[in-house]
């Protein structure tokens, strides 16, 4: 039950509070809950696709070559994988963190992490699609090549400033989340 309370205690929190809202104002209490009930919608949408392709890649590509094209030692190539894995995502940004627990189980340089879940946030495909005949090719190639810059940088600037303790950890937390 203790267990149960640690893993759920927020939503359960969250859950009785909009019930309070709702016995004061019953107007902006079911507001609360059908915004909810949206989110879930959309959410229940996009997972099960998601993990169904994490499954897949998580049994089909092996963790030695993860690590040869994404590890420590793969320099611009790693960076490249991560862009492109990246920009190819669908879905938001929630949907991006089982598949990075995915790549911290296969031992992906912690820097390449950042910058796949960076791109996710900022080159998708989608995005540069509708950028293109929204707002133009300039713009868009523009923001383009302004954000990949920031995107390289940042992930090499977490990896630098987390401290390496704290690293390993999420690399062993992701390691006993696939045991359980």
């Amino acid at each position: 039950m203790k267990k149960v309370f640690k893993r759920y205690g927020f939503a359960l929190f969250a859950f009785l509070i909009t019930v309070l809202i709702t016995l004061f104002n019953r107007e902006i209490g079911m507001k609360i809950f059908i915004i909810a009930e949206d989110s879930l919608k959309q959410m229940l949408g996009v997972l099960p696709p998601v993990m169904l392709l994490l499954g897949l890649m998580d049994v089909w590509v092996p963790r030695e070559t993860m690590m040869k094209y994404m590890g420590d030692d793969s320099g611009f190539v790693g960076i490249a994988f991560a862009i492109l894995i990246g920009s190819l995502a669908a879905g938001p940004m929630y949907a991006a963190f089982p598949f990075t627990l995915v790549l911290l189980r296969k031992g992906v340089k912690f820097s390449n992490v950042i910058v796949f879940m960076n791109a996710w946030c900022v080159t998708k495909i989608p995005t540069l699609i509708f950028e293109l005949t929204a707002l133009g090719y300039e713009f868009t190639m523009v923001r383009l090549l302004m954000n990949l810059p920031g995107i390289i940088l940042m992930g090499y600037l977490v990896e630098r400033f987390l401290p390496r303790d704290e690293r390993d950890k999420l690399y062993m937390d992701a390691e006993k989340m696939q045991q359980q």
